[in-house]
Formats: C-alpha cells, sequence, structure tokens
C-alpha cells in the first residue's frame, strides 16, 4: 500500500491559508469542500469538516499572530483524509485542557472551539508552548467500519506530511510518496529545480518511476530516475528503504534533499552525493545506517533549511504530520516549494 500527499500527484499539495482576517476563513473553508467533494466525502462529513475549519481558522483570526492554516488531502492505501493543520506563532495556549473544555469556544464562533474539533476529527493532536505558538492537527477520514471507527490502513508505519508550494504558485515542485509492504517503508522525496510547472513536471516523473519500480532498492531506483528525468528539467531526489525488521535505513540521493534519522537522544544526516537526477550524476553510490526502535526518519527538501535543530524533542512524540508541520513551522526558508516527510514504526 502506499501513502501519498504532495505537489505531483493527484491529491496536490496543502493549501496554505494566511488568516489575516475573517474573510479567509471562507476562503479555507471553500478550499476544504472543494477537496471533500473532489474526494467523494459525503455531506455529514463535509459538514464536520466545515464546522473545524471555521473554529480553527476563527481562533487564528481572533487570537493568534501570524496564523496559517494547512488544508491537504491524504491517502494511506484505499484510505482517503483530509487534514486541517493550524500554525501561529504565539502566544500560545497556557491550560491546553481549558481550551479543550466544551464551551470554551475560539473567538464567537458557532460551534464549541476546540473542544468540538477534537470530537469531530478522527485524529486531533495539539503541540503548544506559551510565548511561542500552537500547532493544532485535525484529520478526517473518508472511510469508516459498521462501529464508526475510521478505516486507517495499518502497515506497521505511521506517515506524516507537509508539502507548500512556493509563494505565488498553485502547484508545487516537490513531489513525494510512501510505499508499505511486510516490514519495510520505500520513501522517495523529489525537488524539481527551480519552481511552478515545469518543475511539478519533473517531480511527477520521478513518482511515477517510484510507482513503476515498486520493491526495488533505492540505489536501483535512481539509476532508473536518473533516465527517466533526462526530458526534463532535472531533479533532486533521495530515496530511502526504512526496513523495521533488520532495524536498518538503506538510502541514495542526488542533490538537496536531506534526510535524518532522529530520536529524543540521536540525531544523524544522511548524506547523500551531488548531482542532479536527469542532468549529471555520478555512479549510485548506496548506503545504510542504523535505525533505532524509537527513532523517526525525517526527508525533506531544500525549501527547509538544511541545519536545523529540535529545542524540544517532545515534538517528535506527536503525531507524524505535526512533526512534520513543526519542521515546516520553524524551519521553512518562505520563498520555494517545502516539503517535509515523517516516517516512524506504528505506536497503535
Amino acid at each position: 500500500m502506499s501513502a501519498s500527499l504532495g505537489g505531483s500527484n493527484n491529491l496536490g499539495p496543502h493549501i496554505a491559508v494566511p488568516m489575516g482576517d475573517r474573510s479567509r476563513v471562507g476562503e479555507a473553508r471553500r478550499a476544504a469542500a472543494e477537496l471533500a467533494g473532489r474526494h467523494g466525502f459525503d455531506a455529514i462529513q463535509s459538514g464536520r469538516l466545515a464546522v473545524a475549519v471555521n473554529e480553527l481558522g476563527n481562533n487564528l483570526v481572533g487570537h493568534a499572530r501570524g496564523g496559517r492554516l494547512l488544508v491537504g488531502a491524504c491517502q494511506l492505501g484505499d484510505a482517503i483524509a483530509i487534514e486541517l493543520i493550524s500554525i501561529d506563532d504565539g502566544p500560545g495556549m497556557a491550560d491546553l485542557q481549558a481550551c479543550l473544555r466544551d464551551g470554551y469556544s475560539t473567538g464567537g464562533s458557532a460551534g464549541q472551539g476546540l473542544g468540538a474539533v477534537s470530537r469531530l476529527a478522527d485524529d486531533f493532536d495539539v503541540y503548544t508552548r506559551p510565548g511561542q505558538g500552537t500547532l493544532i492537527l485535525a484529520r478526517f477520514y473518508r472511510e469508516h467500519d459498521a462501529n464508526g471507527a475510521p478505516r486507517r490502513a495499518g502497515a506497521g508505519f505511521d506517515v506524516g506530511a507537509v508539502c507548500v508550494a512556493a509563494p505565488g504558485e498553485t502547484v508545487s515542485g516537490d513531489g513525494w510518496n510512501v510505499a508499505m509492504h511486510d516490514n519495510r517503508a520505500d520513501v522517495v522525496v523529489a525537488d524539481g529545480l527551480g519552481h511552478g510547472p515545469d518543475a511539478a513536471e519533473a517531480a511527477a516523473v520521478a513518482l511515477a518511476v517510484f510507482a513503476q519500480a515498486r520493491g526495488s532498492h533505492p540505489g536501483r531506483y535512481l539509476e532508473l530516475a536518473h533516465g527517466a528525468l533526462r526530458t526534463t528539467r532535472g531533479a533532486a531526489v533521495t530515496a530511502a528503504r526504512a526496513d523495521a525488521g533488520a532495524q536498518r535505513i538503506r538510502y541514495a540521493g542526488a542533490g538537496n534533499v536531506m534526510a535524518r534519522v532522529m530520536s529524543g537522544i540521536d540525531d544523524r544526516t544522511l548524506l547523500v552525493q551531488n548531482g542532479t537526477a536527469g542532468l549529471q550524476m555520478r555512479a549510485v553510490q548506496e548506503q545504510e545506517v542504523e535505525w533505532p526502535p524509537h527513532a523517526l526518519l525525517i526527508v525533506h527538501s531544500d525549501g527547509i533549511q538544511s541545519r536545523w535543530r529540535l529545542d524540544d524533542p517532545a515534538v517528535l512524540q506527536r503525531d507524524p504530520s505535526l512533526v512534520a508541520a513543526f519542521v515546516f513551522w520553524k524551519f521553512c526558508r518562505g520563498r520555494d516549494d517545502a516539503t517535509v516527510v515523517v516516517v516512524r514504526r506504528a505506536q497503535r
């Protein structure tokens, strides 16, 4: 099965809506409604999603600095979900539990505040630091079982990602995908040179090769991608195979798509070779490192600063999409497509 949410496949990148005034809440709500309609969410599900957008958006407008709401669709196997990620630069929540209580409304909205969002969403997570800001994740699944529980496709891994187009662009030149089989997760992030439609085309070619070469080792995939990308402007590409059974990661890459293995006690950068797939690339050098049981694999494009450091390792315990959002929030360069993909062993 595969998980995907990126700029170069049919689900598209996250839509980032800055919450400068209340009119932007309507913009975010319309974006969420369009995604829900496109991916077959029913009227009840779409209504829940709209309430959550209103609550999160009004909270950002009324109480936060630098608020943004990310809206995106993600896929895991045959399951489709829509994610809302609220990001702000402060003031943070000094008493999170109070903010989650019923009746604690987020700025005069029609619902019941964050408590309503937490109940409506299938997955809900919050990271907040007083004085610095807050991240909120609300995820809504399309498929549910007979008991109303979301059908999360489980393959031993939890995956989360944020993919946002460069300012002024409607498509992202970044693309990513994760394919899971047995105890392994194969990950690829491709960053087409530049940004805009031509960069997105290059990323799409890299992802098409990834789908066609399913099960290939990272080095072999990179060789195939290099050949296919010759008809495009080229791309920086990194591929990795995270093997939970062997507790190892095999990887190969060309260019400035970075990868890290991180836990609360370990932080290792996976060094890849120089070059650009499709243009100029030396003989592929596949490498291997340990993957400690509690460590995350984080892969990101160069829209994220290359030498970033977490000042609060506790964030690594959050939902992988919230981890990706944290890296995007704190370390995005703000002038290019930006993608962060996070993979860890499932904690269910």
